[in-house]
């Protein structure tokens, strides 16, 4: 069996092409980006832009199975570069896996595609997809891809499921961690809100794993055709979690506090500095960030427990060390 991963070179997609491997799955990577350690690997290895029909159409040729991992996430972006890779993407994916008849696909959604303003504790899939979010294009186009992949199921044969794993995090994560001790570093980094909200983690290794659980699940039909939170199925208080890991790094804990009120103002004005002059890199906050740091999130796993046996395997305590002590070595 071909297996085809896209984003293969990230954090995510990595870990699921080492999973693959060590199951003797033939597997190809596509993404923007040369992979030598993929190669190194024995992967084979596509370079395209998920917005080229062609090129995607050249990476799932031939393929019997594809997890369509790669995205462009972000806080800020035009319209348009989110819309081409997450939407267009996935599109271009879709077809390709009708024409070259794939069997299976599995896509990495998010819990963003939800997005709603509100506090979710313990919300479980029943929430509606939020396609017409204001706040955020990551989130409004990832809604529209998962509506529209979900609703493809079972058309030409290809059958399909979507993940939506929660603040993923481990050793060598490249956005979330490290961007929260270097801000703290930096003594800009405030609590919004009371500090007292609670949201999910997942761990790359429980996420990882949780996609070849659902694409074994898809075989039989159990996942067919739905969407799944995923997290390590332990809400963490954010601002304690996060003041424990400065802790393991010797950085000052966060202390002081902004209300959400003020943040959601503060990310307004950001934005329409960044958007009305151009301003380089990413706002440091947005009305989408405030919301996200100020309010509980997290969500029930039951359901993939139930369709697919998803069981997080993870020590966390240990991973935290472990993600500690990277950080430390690389200063």
């Amino acid at each position: 069996m071909k297996i085809l991963v896209t984003g293969s070179g990230g954090f995510l997609g990595a870990r699921i092409v080492g999973l693959l491997l060590e199951r003797g799955y033939a597997v190809r990577g596509f993404g923007r980006s040369p992979q030598p350690g993929n190669v190194l690997r024995g992967v084979e290895v596509i370079q395209g832009d998920l917005a080229d029909a062609e090129a995607v159409d050249e990476a799932v040729a031939g393929c019997d199975a594809v997890f369509h991992v790669a995205a462009k996430a972000g806080v800020w972006g035009s319209e348009e570069s989110f819309f081409a890779a997450n939407v267009t993407g996935a599109r271009n994916v879709l077809k390709a896996c009708q024409k070259h008849g794939v069997e299976r696909l599995v896509y990495t959604s998010t819990p963003s595609v939800t997005f709603s303003g509100e506090a979710f504790e313990g919300a479980d899939e029943s929430l509606p997809l939020n396609p017409k979010n204001e706040l955020s294009p990551y989130a409004r186009t990832k809604a529209i891809a998962e509506g529209e992949l979900l609703a493809a199921h079972g058309e030409a044969g290809v059958r399909i499921c979507a993940l939506r794993p929660h603040l993923i995090w481990g050793v060598g994560d490249p956005h979330l961690v490290p961007r929260v001790v270097a801000k703290a570093k930096t003594g800009r980094l405030r609590i919004v809100g009371e500090g007292e909200n609670r949201v999910d983690l997942t761990h790359v290794d429980n996420a990882a794993r949780a996609h070849l659980q659902a694409f074994d699940a898809l075989l039989h039909g159990a996942t067919g055709g739905k969407a799944y939170f995923l997290s390590d199925g332990q809400p963490v208080v954010l601002w304690e979690w996060i003041n424990d890991l400065l802790k393991r790094v010797d950085v000052p804990p966060i202390e002081k506090k902004i209300s959400a009120k003020a943040a959601t103002k503060i990310g307004g004005v950001c934005e329409w500095l960044w958007g009305t002059f151009g301003l380089s890199g990413e706002p440091p906050m947005t009305r989408f960030v405030a919301t996200e740091l100020a309010k509980s999130h997290w969500f029930s796993i039951d359901a993939a427990r139930r369709d697919f046996a998803y069981s997080p395997h993870v020590d966390l305590a240990k991973a935290l060390e472990d993600v500690a002590r990277d950080l430390q070595s690389a200063d």
